[in-house]
């Protein structure tokens, strides 16, 4: 009898040299038959390149992965399951409850905008309604810390801090424990509970995302009064100010953030426009999990069971029906408007920013992350005229950018996520990062830390 040499494979299908398209299979040889399993499966965004490899054919046979590990909801790292069930995966899906409720929200709400790309490159449907809705039936919730076996892997949620439901994973297998980091949290957070420590974790292998792998954020502390001000200059110039914001997490931050300066009668009342169905949709799904510790800090609880309706507030508009949506620009006088997409990639944002962008007493606030190529990543790097609906338009509004918003972990908190597993750790794998951010934290690991790394490559395999 031939005894077989206990390991796993590790292949990087996304999120490797790149900041998108989150896709890690995870391969056993350590059983009777070969297990395969995916950690994400993530849409890659921001450039066309980056768009059509959403339509090629998977690297592997979805009909052979027994399960997939999600760490979160953002379309990155979900985006390509309907996909993955269209072309035959019939496994398990994984993941916190927020993050499967949230992330029906997210899939559908991308189906409609992927379909009409797809028709206009000549591409092939990525998927449908109903290959959400059958995916729906094989996702399993699972609750942070608790542990659960599948084939010879044992695994383990824990909280990640970065949006409502998120997580980085344990992998173990026999003697080896393998942590996904997905993206952590820029902790703390208003409303969200912190990172979870991985002092109790003795991994021996690390993923690690890269983000904000060589920044370091403003300091939360300045970030209410640095948006107060903002909003008082705009609104004495009698300008609007506008809001890309990503329809989970930073919306919900922002509102929170507005509730108190509005209460405080710390700015101007102005009519506050929320003008993102996606973003209303998920809005209420926090106010579900409002009540819940296990996904809300303390200090949020205290304020909601105060009495305090932290999503209504006066002034505050949903904006749901599109007709709602293009009545906004003509109403005279300042106003706030916050609408999807974070990245200007499309939305309701588009039609503000037309109109407002060449207006010198308005205002442009990015509060997330602007990958290349992306029309906020434009305006934020000073472009003085932009293309929108097929015109040059100036850029004359003032242009900010809060970093601490990001509901990304900054270099220091990356650094501070290892630490406690330094010991232990034979690598870490860098991942899901622009190229000098990754660099960078590259570097600080390996002459702060002394922990061996490795810069993984799209399609790489490394045996663990």
């Amino acid at each position: 009898m031939i005894r077989r040499i206990k390991s796993m494979k590790l292949t990087f299908f996304g999120g490797a040299g790149i900041l998108t398209g989150s896709n890690y299979l995870l391969e056993q040889n350590n059983s009777q038959d070969d297990e395969k399993f995916l950690v994400d499966c993530g849409l890659f965004q921001g450039s066309d390149y980056c768009e059509r490899k959403n339509f090629e054919p998977f690297s592997y046979s979805p009909k052979s992965i027994k399960a997939v590990f999600i760490t979160h909801a953002h379309l990155d790292h979900i985006g390509r399951l309907p996909k993955l069930y269209r072309d035959g995966f019939r496994g398990k899906v994984f993941s916190t409850p927020p993050t499967k409720e949230f992330s029906r929200e997210l899939l559908i709400d991308s189906a409609d905008i992927l379909e009409r790309e797809a028709k206009a490159k000549g591409l092939p449907k990525l998927y449908s309604i109903e290959d959400i809705d059958k995916l729906m039936n094989l996702w399993e919730e699972i609750d942070y810390h608790e542990k659960f076996n599948i084939g010879d892997l044992e695994v383990e949620f824990f909280d990640a801090g970065h949006i409502l439901g998120s997580a980085f994973i344990a992998i173990k297998d026999h003697d080896k424990k393998i942590v996904f980091s997905g993206d952590l949290g820029n902790t703390p957070a208003p409303l969200i509970n912190p990172t979870d420590s991985t002092v109790s974790l003795a991994a021996d292998y690390a993923i690690l995302e890269s983000t904000y792998g060589g920044s370091i954020h403003q300091g939360k502390n300045k970030q209410k009064d640095i948006l107060e001000d903002l909003i008082e200059d705009t609104v004495k110039n009698n300008g609007t100010l506008l809001i890309p914001a990503f329809a989970m997490e930073r919306t919900q931050e922002l509102l929170f953030e507005l509730n108190e300066l509005v209460e405080n009668r710390r700015i101007p009342r102005v009519p506050i426009f929320l003008d993102s169905p996606l973003a209303i949709k998920l809005t209420n799904l926090y106010q579900k999990y409002s009540y819940n510790q296990k996904y809300i800090n303390q200090e949020s609880l205290k304020i909601i069971r105060g009495g305090d309706e932290i999503f209504d507030f006066p002034g505050l508009r949903f904006c749901f029906e599109h007709k709602e949506s293009e009545e906004i620009d003509k109403i005279k006088g300042s106003k706030i408007i916050i609408a999807g997409s974070g990245m200007m990639q499309g939305g309701r944002i588009m039609r503000h920013a037309y109109h407002f962008l060449p207006d010198k007493n308005s205002a442009i606030l990015f509060v997330g992350y602007q990958v290349k190529n992306s029309l906020g990543r434009q305006i934020l790097d000073g472009a003085k005229k932009v293309k929108i609906f097929g015109e040059e338009i100036p850029v004359n509004a003032r242009v900010e950018f809060i970093s601490s918003y990001s509901a990304h972990a900054d270099q220091n908190m990356l650094l501070n996520w290892l630490i406690p597993m330094r010991s232990n750790l034979k690598k870490v794998f860098i991942v899901h990062g622009e190229e000098e951010q990754i660099m960078s934290l590259n570097r600080r690991i390996k002459d702060e830390l002394a922990i061996a790394t490795s810069v993984p490559s799209i399609g790489e395999e490394i045996v663990i």
